[in-house]
């Protein structure tokens, strides 16, 4: 079954090519809505230098790989480092600043395209899916993100075409879990991500 799901996502792996415009987020604008003492805008500066140079690095040793850039790998890894910087964060920043902050990062940093942790565990508690079904679940959800990713170079920089691919691997993705679930369980899933759609960068 998970042979299937994955042949069904199988799609022409296309090398990627990036621009020179600036990733990754803005802390400057961030800086803007708060009010930091000198010594906190100090080791905020500190901190977020220090993750801005690991996110660049992490993307040239994966530009530099030859070939075809593994985009899955490198937004787990991007993810790893939000969640170290937001822990080295909250030694800095008071409670209600680190909220804002958290916020911030949220909607400004990129998503990886897929259905997150959260959203997954609410699918198997609320559909109470046995292991094997939430193994296929996971096993959608990758090939969904891999297809979206290895389509890359066609939609970059064209937010009408990338939304266009997300809704044809979304799509599939949905008709693969329906022979998974339960038809109970498909209406179950489709009401929690129902919200879940494409989001372009602005």
């Amino acid at each position: 079954m998970k042979a299937f799901l994955l042949a069904m996502f199988s799609f022409l792996i296309i090398s990627c090519s990036e621009d020179n415009k600036k990733r990754g987020v803005d802390y400057n604008q961030f800086k803007t809505q708060v009010k930091l003492t000198p010594e906190q805008e100090k080791s905020f500066n500190e901190i977020t230098a220090k993750y801005q140079k690991q996110q660049e690095q992490n993307f040239e040793a994966a530009k530099a790989q030859g070939g075809k850039m593994d985009r899955v790998a490198l937004g787990i890894k991007n993810e790893e480092l939000r969640a170290k910087q937001a822990e080295e964060m909250s030694t800095v920043l008071d409670a209600e600043q680190m909220g804002k902050f958290n916020k911030f990062v949220d909607e400004n940093s990129r998503k990886r395209p897929r259905y997150n942790n959260q959203v997954l565990e609410r699918i198997k508690t609320e559909l109470q899916l046995s292991e094997e079904q939430f193994a296929m679940l996971n096993a959608a959800n990758d090939a969904f993100e891999k297809s979206f990713n290895d389509a890359h170079d066609v939609y970059h920089g064209n937010n009408d075409l990338a939304k266009e691919y997300w809704e044809k691997f979304d799509g599939q993705r949905k008709e693969a879990l329906k022979k998974v679930f339960t038809s109970e369980q498909y209406a179950k899933f489709l009401e929690i991500v129902k919200d879940q759609h494409f989001k372009g960068r602005k």
